[in-house]
């Protein structure tokens, strides 16, 4: 991945990235620059790195810390910090408006820049005079995944949203609509199936490409779009595929999972190319984000004591201890002595618990620390998820043994034994194991907002709420200790949840202003 990483920059400055822009008043670049750049491979590359570098783009606040502020908005996440100002965070976590807070604004305009740069690459390099025509369909296709994935973010958290497939200018979306959220789906689709067809297989490419977008990524996620939208039986024949194809398969051991050693490992799909070198900005800061205030960290993101109580409830102590450090807990895999009886100070944080999986052990930090240098790839898609998706899908159709078989895989690198049951037994095993397994990873919101439960429904709204089980479990005389003591988070968070509101986020209120209404904003926000 070393040649993505290289050309960023160089992407990034041929486009520009203003920091504050809406997406219907982004400037795209003159007609004059954009003829006369895509001459070559060398420049069509490069362009499509700064597509690349949209996943997360160049710092904390545009995509990475909004991702950690909706998961706030589920039971295995608290806001967390308790020392700083709660502005941006505190309306997302416990479901009040968040439509005017910088997070939900900063998220969905990069979101569009980085479709704007996708758009770029995809009609520009069509007419490249590039003579490897494998290369040139290529390029397209990784782009349209790329285009895809941005859009699936989107329409998981705002539903259907404006799509714009071309590189226009402010003048040509006045007035640019929302379209459904079937039809945004449905090229999501037709990107992803367009971009299959030219993209080569994970083993295909060089070490020195590993990271971008590959056959079985773009599978993957289509499987996902289809789960999503129930669709099981489409979704069921493609994750097949990825995991017929010989191409992917779980690591060992949990907790190797979210090392930097098995960045880009066997087990990983998709996933975000970090790079340590400090002349730029192309590292992660997910692990100062969201770790402990007294170990050079922010503490935005702490996980609730209802996600480990459903680790222990399962028996599974093995993926508890690489999910979960509680105060006074030694650090799994830290070899440093700060690592033994770690401070996680409870006053300042809600739960004196933080995230492991995005904890980088002392020895492997970069310095300094407290900044976008750490190479902690972030793991976006990776295979137990594609097994347990595939487990879902089967379940749903009537295939449990096949659900069985893939849930179980799971399973067995947890250290648990296998899952005998059938029908709804199994299909809530399978939600239960997808928590788990999952957890911290950005999946859980999306999961309890689109799965129905035995009372029609859906997760979400059982959880939340004045009756919700995670609001009264917050509230009663049974609660966790730390939560219950430190109240600068107050611990009825989800009383507010309304079920005609709450499965999607609220449009940017500056979204719906500038565009004089034709953006329409989600119900009752």
């Amino acid at each position: 991945m070393k040649n993505i990483i290289k050309t960023a920059l160089c992407a990034a400055l041929l486009i520009g990235t203003s920091s504050c822009s809406d997406f219907l008043q982004e400037p795209v670049l003159g007609q004059e620059n954009l003829d006369t750049y895509f001459q070559n491979e060398e420049e069509s590359l490069k362009q499509l790195s700064g597509a690349y570098q949209g996943i997360f783009w160049d710092d904390w606040w545009q995509i990475a810390a909004p991702n950690v502020g909706f998961e706030m908005s589920t039971d295995d996440l608290w806001m967390g910090n308790t020392t700083q100002s709660q502005s941006d965070w505190i309306r997302m976590a416990h479901f009040d408006n968040p439509a005017q807070d910088g997070p939900i604004s900063n998220y969905w305009q990069y979101r569009y820049k980085a479709i704007l740069r996708c758009n770029i690459v995809i009609n520009k390099v069509a007419d490249a005079p590039i003579s490897n025509e494998s290369l040139k369909k290529r390029i397209i296709a990784e782009a349209k995944f790329l285009r895809a994935f941005n859009y699936f973010e989107l329409v998981k958290n705002f539903g259907g949203v404006p799509l714009v497939l071309e590189m226009k200018l402010p003048s040509e979306v006045i007035g640019i609509q929302r379209a459904s959220i079937a039809e945004t789906y449905a090229q999501i689709e037709k990107d992803l199936k367009e971009a299959i067809a030219d993209l080569p297989k994970k083993s295909e490419y060089a070490s020195t490409d590993l990271g971008r977008a590959t056959k079985g990524a773009a599978q993957s996620y289509l499987g996902k779009a289809y789960l999503y939208q129930e669709k099981y039986a489409e979704a069921k024949a493609v994750l097949e595929e990825v995991i017929n194809s010989g191409e992917y398969d779980l690591l060992p051991e949990f907790g190797q999972v979210w090392t930097i050693a098995q960045n880009n490992g066997k087990e990983s799909v998709f996933e975000v190319q970090f790079s340590n070198v400090t002349n730029y900005n192309l590292g992660g800061r997910l692990p100062v984000f969201t770790g402990s205030r007294d170990d050079s960290g922010w503490s935005w993101g702490l996980p609730t004591s209802d996600l480990e109580n459903a680790f222990k409830n399962a028996g599974d102590t093995e993926r508890l201890r690489w999910t979960i450090v509680k105060h006074g807990d030694d650090v799994p895999g830290e070899t440093a002595p700060e690592g033994k009886n770690y401070v996680i100070t409870p006053d300042k944080h809600k739960s004196a618990r933080i995230n492991r999986k995005f904890y980088i052990p002392r020895a492997e930090r970069s310095v300094p620390y407290d900044a976008n240098f750490n190479n902690l790839n972030h793991r976006l898609l990776r295979y137990a998820d594609v097994l347990l998706m595939y487990a879902e899908a089967s379940n749903a159709l009537g295939d449990d043994a096949a659900a069985r078989t893939a849930l179980n895989k799971v399973r067995t690198r947890a250290k648990l034994g296998e899952v005998t049951a059938s029908g709804t037994a199994l299909r809530d095993a399978i939600r239960t194991e997808r928590r788990l397994e999952l957890a911290l990873e950005f999946n859980r919101l999306y999961d309890i907002r689109r799965w129905t439960e035995s009372n029609g429904k859906k997760m979400i709204a059982n959880l939340f709420g004045a009756n919700g089980s995670f609001v009264r479990y917050n509230l009663s005389a049974a609660a966790d200790e730390y939560e219950k003591t430190n109240q600068k988070e107050n611990s009825n968070k989800g009383i507010n949840f309304r079920e005609d509101r709450d499965l999607l986020f609220p449009i940017p209120h500056s979204e719906v202003q500038l565009s004089n209404g034709s953006i329409v904003q989600n119900p009752n926000f």
